[in-house]
């Protein structure tokens, strides 16, 4: 028989502005390398991937300026809250990763960090910059549909 395994996630901190600020063209799950009290920063959710980028040499990749803030009942062996932290992709990942980045020009951002089997994993997509047109159309589109959800449920 069959059983089918739902596997536990849970979000800790998303970027909402790479959705704006991007065009999402593929995502990948990437592992992130914490030391002891990272991980226990992370599962509380004090990570924060407001200025984070994803940076790759073709052999290894790697997560920069995201903030993980010190935990409070650590001793006083703390880690830097914005150090560099690897990401565990496989090989062929990072290889594909980096040829869009140098021959294409995309880039590669973080989206959101999440829980998943006790594993902080991080998901990261392949990017495209958006133009300042293609963000006012968004936020125009939203408008209209807070409109008419507006006229729909309210007097008439």
């Amino acid at each position: 028989m069959l059983k089918l395994l739902l596997m536990d996630i849970k979000v800790v901190s998303t970027n909402k502005k790479a959705r704006f600020e991007f065009f999402i063209l593929e995502t990948f799950e990437a592992g992130l390398v914490l030391k002891g009290t990272e991980i226990k920063s992370v599962r509380n959710g004090q990570i924060s991937l407001q200025e984070a980028y994803v940076r790759t040499n073709g052999e290894e990749i790697w997560l920069v300026g995201a903030h993980v803030a010190p935990y409070e009942h650590a001793s006083a062996f703390q880690h830097d809250p914005k150090r560099e932290r690897k990401l565990l992709l496989h090989k062929r990942e990072i290889r594909k990763l980096f040829d869009e980045v140098r021959i294409k020009g995309l880039t590669i951002v973080p989206i959101r960090v999440y829980l998943k089997d006790g594993k902080a994993k991080l998901e990261i997509g392949l990017a495209k910059g958006k133009k300042q047109y293609d963000k006012r159309e968004l936020i125009k589109e939203r408008d209209m549909e807070r409109e008419t959800s507006r006229n729909k449920g309210g007097w008439q």
